[in-house]
């Protein structure tokens, strides 16, 4: 038995030095419950933080409720982001942030920008516009106000309302958030961790015993 730590062997000390840093380390991560273990779960949890569940059930009442609420925004841009469509939901935001421009010199260069954008034959995001309403908002762009892009914005709406917003409320990005409390970073997976802790923490002084 070690009676003080000048008796004790190098190695034990060398142990015991690991185990506090271990220990510290251990510790963080419990905390973290394993928040980042996955970068495509990130966007899926971090919606989830701070959201009740009757607000949630109202993301299924409608696409407007859902979008328009920041955790569900989020939600269903991961969604679509896993089908290789978020070019919907992006020209949405960027039409709603357009439509906040207050100064009339920035209104040609922003609504330019979502035009290359998402609109132009030659776009990176290109959103599936009907003919007839590509051309109007092509005829917009000679003379861009604040509502050039409302007859586009309304399309992408609807299409997304129609298809990807039905296979939301389907797919687990929405129903994981409307399963039963527990089922995520609860306290119980917290004290699991920390009896995970504490069991390593044995392991390492069993060893300088």
């Amino acid at each position: 038995m070690c009676k003080g730590l000048a008796a004790l062997p190098a190695t034990c000390l060398k142990s015991a030095k690991d185990m506090k840093h271990r220990l510290g380390f251990l510790l963080q991560k419990s905390d973290s419950c394993d928040y980042s273990s996955s970068q495509g779960k990130k966007e899926k949890a971090s919606s989830s933080q701070r959201v009740s569940q009757e607000e949630v059930r109202k993301w299924a009442d409608s696409l407007e409720n859902l979008i328009h609420h920041d955790r569900g925004l989020a939600a269903f841009r991961a969604f679509l982001k896993s089908e290789y469509s978020e070019e919907n939901i992006e020209f949405w935001v960027s039409c709603e942030d357009y439509k906040k421009t207050k100064s009339p010199a920035k209104l040609s260069p922003k609504a330019r920008k979502i035009y290359d954008e998402f609109i132009s034959v030659q776009a990176t995001k290109e959103v599936n516009l009907d003919s007839c309403t590509r051309e109007k908002t092509s005829h917009n762009m000679l003379e861009p106000t604040l509502s050039c892009f409302d007859e586009a914005q309304r399309k992408i709406f609807i299409l997304m309302e129609k298809d990807s917003y039905r296979r939301f409320l389907k797919s687990p990005y929405y129903l994981d958030l409307v399963s039963p409390p527990g089922a995520g970073c609860g306290p119980d997976n917290s004290k699991r961790s920390h009896a995970h802790t504490l069991d390593c923490n044995s392991n390492i002084i069993s060893q300088c015993a």
